[in-house]
Parts: structure tokens; sequence; C-alpha cells
């Protein structure tokens, strides 16, 4: 029996959408960093009960990190975007959390620029409190070795395994991709990106619609190991609703935009590489989109319809969708081509 919501909360769902394809569904995804990297810092005396952490979010983090900080007797303060909804400010207030939302901003990097310009200003006025660093920190890895013990145990071993998810921080596709290699050193990864992040080169090409939540970034992040990743696709706000769309209509899944980019990416996969498993994360709930991308669903394109621009080169990427082959290439270097 769990002892706190948010365990049940981080606990996923393993559902096998058909003989090769599986998706891993959380209802909130960073409640297994989360508590885990709270367990681990009370744990080796970092922390005590009683302190506060701290950090930026642009919304689940942020939800995430007051449940772990529920969970153990700590208090919270997070330095929130705008994104964070009428729903999620409400959970934090009652759950104890302090919430500074920054001033709207278009600019996603100048955005998160002054979230973390504000961060150094808390801490120089509290240098009690414990920056949790999320974007930089690998203990936001730990959590992830339950759930690579349990896909592991479900998919036969991890061999011919094939993981495909949203990048965003790094930590749930990379822990995940660690731990399942130290037994099976095939498992491929597959990151997914919106256009216009850094991350891997993609900043030079923007998308008219938005730039996807949790999954890109306008600012490096630490806790990516760019080394970890077989093959990278970008993919559009247009396409991703499709695939929430069609996720949804043929599997019942109701999950967040990132999911529907996954779950295209996860789709494209599977069939160029019949002998794999591919396992896509779902990593939250499609509660946040009904207005954005559920509300659209007659827009929807048809995911057959659907198909990435194979290329071998950043310069060559285009929207709405391309793929590229990254052959675990250590971040700034680039990928060696590959002709399939």
């Amino acid at each position: 029996m769990d002892q706190h919501i948010a365990e049940a909360i981080g606990r996923p769902d393993l559902i096998r959408l058909d003989d090769r394809l599986v998706c891993l569904r959380f209802e909130t995804m960073k409640a297994v960093s989360a508590l885990a990297a709270v367990r681990h810092l009370l744990d080796t005396g970092v922390v005590r009960r009683g302190d506060t952490l701290l950090d930026s979010s642009s919304g689940i983090y942020a939800y995430a990190l007051a449940l772990a900080c529920h969970r153990h007797g700590m208090r919270c303060h997070i330095v929130g975007s705008t994104t964070v909804d009428r729903t999620l400010c409400a959970q934090l207030a009652v759950l104890g959390a302090t919430l500074e939302r920054m001033e709207p901003c278009d600019d996603l990097k100048l955005d998160q620029k002054r979230r973390v310009e504000r961060i150094h200003e808390i801490l120089a006025e509290h240098p009690e409190y414990h920056w949790m660093r999320q974007y930089h920190d690998d203990i936001h890895y730990l959590g992830y070795r339950a759930v690579a013990e349990r896909i592991r145990r479900s998919t036969g071993g991890g061999s011919a395994l094939t993981v495909v998810g949203g990048v965003g921080s790094g930590a749930s596709t990379g822990a995940l991709a660690r731990y399942l290699r130290e037994d099976s050193p095939d498992v491929e990864l597959v990151g997914v990106q919106p256009f216009g992040s850094v991350t891997f080169g993609a900043e030079h090409v923007a998308d008219p619609e938005i730039i996807i939540a949790g999954i890109g970034s306008s600012i490096p992040f630490g806790n990516v190991s760019h080394a970890s990743y077989d093959t990278l696709h970008w993919i559009s706000f247009d396409a991703a609703l499709a695939g929430s769309v069609d996720l949804l209509r043929r599997h019942a899944v109701f999950a967040g935009l990132s999911t529907g980019a996954g779950y295209l990416a996860a789709r494209w996969e599977r069939s160029r590489a019949p002998e794999r498993t591919v396992l896509f994360i779902a990593a939250d709930t499609g509660h946040r989109y009904v207005d954005s991308v559920y509300a659209r669903h007659g827009e929807a394109a048809a995911v057959d319809s659907l198909a990435p621009r194979q290329v071998t080169a950043r310069a060559e990427l285009a929207l709405p969708w391309s793929r590229m082959h990254w052959n675990r290439a250590p971040g700034g270097r680039p990928p060696v081509h590959r002709n399939n």
C-alpha cells in the first residue's frame, strides 16, 4: 500500500497498444524523479525535514516537487512560467507551495533566463534554500531505475527494444537508456524535440504555432546526455496534435501534446524495424490540452499521411517533421551519416 498519493501518481502504466507498440503512461512523470531526488537528499544529509526546496518550472515539475515536499515534510518555493495554469496554481497553494509567476513573455529564452536570474536572487536572500536544479543535476535520474526494471520485466529482458520519448531536461529518457543498457546495450533511444529547441541544434527553425513545452529548451541543459541518443525526431505542433488525437481515437489514451509527438515517432520507428518492440513515454494526461489540442480534433491530419523528412545535417531540418540518425554522438559534434 502506498504511503502517499505522490507514489501512486508517479507509478506508470504499461499498455500494449499492439504486438510491438507499448505506451509507458504516467499521470505525472516528474513525480518519479522529484520523489527520488528529495529522498536521496534527505538520506545523504544534504537537506533536513522542514528545509525549503527551490526550483524553476513551466508547470509539471512544480507539481511534482510540491508533492515530494508534501510527502517528506519540506517547504517548496517555485519560480513559475506564465504557462502554470489556474488549476495548478490552486493545487500548489493548497499543498503549501509558494509560487512566484513571472510576467508574461512571448520569448521562451527570455522567460527561462529571467526565471534563472530570479532563482539566484532568491538564493542570495535565502542561502539556506536548496536549489533542485532539475535541468542540471542528475540526481533526477535516480527515480527511473525502478521504471527501467519494470520495463525490463514486462518486455522480456529489454532486448530488441527501442525507447521513444521527449528529451526535455534529459532525465527520463537518459535515465531509462542508462539503466536498461546495463543488461541490454542494444536498447535504442529515440529522442523527440520541438523545432526551435537548442538541445540538438534546431534553434534556427521556428514553429509558427508553439514550441511544445516540456520536450525542448531555449537554453542548454546539463542533464541531457547527447551520446545516449541513436535517433532524433523534430516534430511540429500540428503533427503532434495529429498524433495526440489519433492516440485517443485509436487507443483511448488521453495524454499531453508531447505524447502525441512521441507516439508519431514511435509508429515510424516501429515501421522501420519490424524485429523491435517500440515503447514510447506518455509523460502526463491530456487535461491541460483540452482547448489547445483536443477541441481542435477536426483539424487533425491523418497520421498515415504524415512522414518525416530524413536529414543528414541540422541545416536540412524543416517543418513539419524531420528525422536524423544521431548515432550516440556527443553534444556539439555532428552525427555520423548513415543511409538507412
